[in-house]
């Protein structure tokens, strides 16, 4: 890694908004956008009681594409992007992007461009399972 490039993982454990806000602090920037992504107990109006993600092993490679894609194309300072594999309950931080640019219009942009990105391109599966018992694959490109 390197540039604005600063933290890029997909991992098996907690993830931290800490972390990824210290690999993005830079003092040339004059704004910073955040977002996490958490586990919501519900989904198209049945309730959710867990779920779980996979990873493709290639996935990492996958959102370095993702992450270099918006640097080249956004005035990005520093970007970071973490995701969680395993399982997760209600509440817990599934992803964690940030970027960190200039102006906060170029940060706004960025970050939501890499989380869409991420979402639509990077292979992570999300299996949710629903308090009646169900269970469905969300996410399998």
């Amino acid at each position: 890694m390197g540039g604005a490039i600063r933290l890029l993982d997909v991992r098996d454990g907690v993830l931290s908004s800490d972390e990824v806000l210290a690999a993005v602090a830079d003092p040339t920037a004059g704004g910073t956008v955040l977002f996490i992504g958490t586990v919501r107990n519900h989904d198209q109006e049945k309730p959710v009681d867990r779920l779980s993600y996979e990873a493709h092993p290639d996935a990492l490679k996958h959102l370095q594409t993702v992450a270099e894609r918006v640097c080249e194309d956004t005035a990005v300072t520093a970007l970071a992007a973490v995701h969680r594999t395993g399982d997760l309950k209600i509440g817990d931080a599934a992803v964690i992007v940030a970027v960190a640019a200039s102006h906060r219009d170029a940060a706004f942009a960025a970050c939501r461009r890499l989380i869409d990105d991420l979402k639509a391109e990077v292979p992570i599966w999300k299996h949710q399972h629903f308090s009646d018992g169900a269970s469905e694959w969300v996410g399998a490109h």
